[in-house]
């Protein structure tokens, strides 16, 4: 197994149709106010973790980029932009809410399908192993330690191939708003807040 650099992942804070239980995909909307205070709340942890020698690197998606200007805010990165940290394309499901696709497509209702594996079923969409091709790309040219600031369903897969996981394990990986996983050393550690002083 290829060993990685160090990573820290964040994915971005709640946005209003995370709030809506509405499905963005490539759109976009506004990050809430908890979803701004996610954001606050992993830059607190990346400051108290310390991040000397680090790069930093986000989705150019507008909720990513809005995390990533809070949370990076005092550590004294800039992150440079890739679309390869792009969420999956969610194609003729974009904008919709679960009861929406439901009711357009019966046989494609969230209920009846694995959880992970339903985000790769979407008409016109972005299947997994497209997801896992260009997140295996930009994980393979990174140089050193990074910090990655990117979205849900591409976080988990992303996450899976540092670890070594085939699709089967990329579905029991956790995910996560307001949430720092770092990975180092062959693991992953999710942090959630920062440390009581001792």
């Amino acid at each position: 197994m290829r060993a990685y650099p160090e990573l820290y992942v964040l994915r971005h804070g709640q946005t209003e149709w995370n709030a809506e239980g509405r499905h963005q995909g490539r759109l976009d909307s506004a990050l809430t106010e908890k979803g701004r205070a996610q954001a606050r709340l992993l830059g607190e942890i990346l400051r108290w973790a310390g991040l000397a020698g680090f790069s930093a690197h986000c989705s150019p998606q507008g909720r990513a980029m809005a995390t990533a200007a809070i949370a990076l805010e005092g550590t004294g990165l800039s992150p440079s932009y890739d679309d390869r940290l792009c969420e999956v394309h969610f194609g003729a499901w974009q904008g919709l809410t679960a009861a929406d696709i439901a009711a357009r497509w019966p046989d494609l209702a969230p209920e009846r399908h694995d959880p992970f594996d339903w985000h790769f079923m979407s008409p016109g969409g972005e299947r997994y192993e497209d997801l896992r091709d260009r997140a295996s790309s930009f994980l393979q040219g990174l140089t050193g330690p990074a910090v990655i600031v990117t979205h849900g369903i591409l976080s988990r897969v992303l996450r899976g191939l540092w670890l070594g996981l085939d699709h089967e394990g990329a579905r029991e990986i956790e995910g996560g708003q307001g949430v720092v996983f770092h990975l180092k050393d062959g693991w992953q550690t999710c942090l959630r807040d920062v440390p009581a002083k001792g």
